[in-house]
C-alpha cells in the first residue's frame, strides 16, 4: 500500500530516487495509460489500445507491453528497450496535488511515495543544498503537469469514442513458433471505418480540437501488434 507525503525540502533534504528501470521497481507491467499528448511519441513503439473503465464510465487509452498480467516484453533486465517511454512510467512514486495558497490561488504539491522501490538513498537528489528542487525533481514538475493537464485530454476523447460510437472490442489470438497460445481481449481499439466517415464540420472540429488526430495515432499504433509477436516470440524461445 502506497504511503505518500508531501514532498518538503526539510524532512526529504536527503531523500532520493532511482531512476532506472526493473521488474523490483513495478516496471513489469502489461500496460500503462497513455495521455493523448504523448501518442505521437508512443505510437512509433506500442499499440495504443482502449480499456473501457466501469467506475469512471470512460475509455482509458493504453500503451501495451505484453499479452499477459505482469508482462512487459520491452523491459530486459534493467534497460527499457524502445525509443520512448510512458510519462505513466517515468514519474516513478510521485503524485501530483494541489493545495490553496496565498489568496486561495491553487498551488501544485508534488507527493513522493515513501514505501516505493524506488526511493531511498540512492539515484537521483531530490534537493540542492540549499533546498531548492533539483534538476530532477523539475522533470518530474513537468511530466505531472502534463499528466495532470492529459486527464482533461482523455475525458474529451472518451466522451468523442462514446457519443460517436468511434470504439469495437478488440480481440487478438496469436500463436507464437512455438506452437505456445495466448489471447488478448477485454480492451477496444479505434474502428477504422467509422473514424474514416467522419466529414463536414464534425470533422473539423475534430480536426481543431486534436481529437483526430489523436484517434489516428491510435489507429497508427496498430501496426505495432506484429512487434509485439514478434518479441514475444523471442522470449518464448528455448
Amino acid at each position: 500500500m502506497a504511503n505518500h507525503a508531501i514532498l518538503n525540502h526539510v524532512e526529504h533534504r536527503d531523500l532520493r530516487v532511482q531512476t532506472g528501470f526493473g521488474a523490483e521497481y513495478g516496471d513489469a507491467v502489461m500496460c500503462a495509460m497513455a495521455i493523448p499528448s504523448e501518442f505521437r511519441s508512443l505510437q512509433t513503439d506500442y499499440p495504443i489500445f482502449l480499456h473501457w473503465d466501469g467506475p469512471s464510465r470512460k475509455y482509458l487509452p493504453m500503451a501495451m507491453f505484453g499479452f499477459q498480467k505482469g508482462e512487459n516484453l520491452f523491459l530486459e533486465g534493467h534497460d527499457w528497450q524502445a525509443s520512448y517511454i510512458p510519462l505513466l512510467i517515468r514519474r516513478g512514486p510521485f503524485l501530483i496535488g494541489f493545495q490553496a495558497g496565498e489568496g486561495g490561488a491553487r498551488e501544485m504539491v508534488i507527493s513522493v511515495d515513501m514505501d516505493n522501490p524506488r526511493v531511498g538513498s540512492d539515484g537521483e537528489p531530490l534537493f540542492q543544498p540549499f533546498g531548492d528542487h533539483s534538476e530532477y525533481t523539475e522533470q518530474v514538475a513537468a511530466m505531472l503537469r502534463e499528466i495532470d493537464a492529459g486527464q482533461s485530454a482523455i475525458d474529451e476523447l472518451s466522451r468523442v469514442i462514446e457519443d460517436h460510437e468511434l470504439a469495437e472490442p478488440f480481440t487478438l489470438e496469436v500463436t507464437l513458433d512455438s506452437g505456445e497460445k495466448h489471447r488478448l481481449e477485454g480492451f477496444h481499439a479505434v474502428n477504422e471505418e467509422k473514424l474514416a466517415g467522419l466529414e463536414g464540420d464534425l470533422l473539423a472540429d475534430f480536426s481543431r480540437r486534436g481529437i483526430l488526430h489523436a484517434l489516428y495515432m491510435q489507429v497508427a499504433s496498430m501496426a505495432n501488434i506484429p512487434r509485439l509477436i514478434r518479441l514475444k516470440n523471442q522470449r518464448s524461445d528455448p
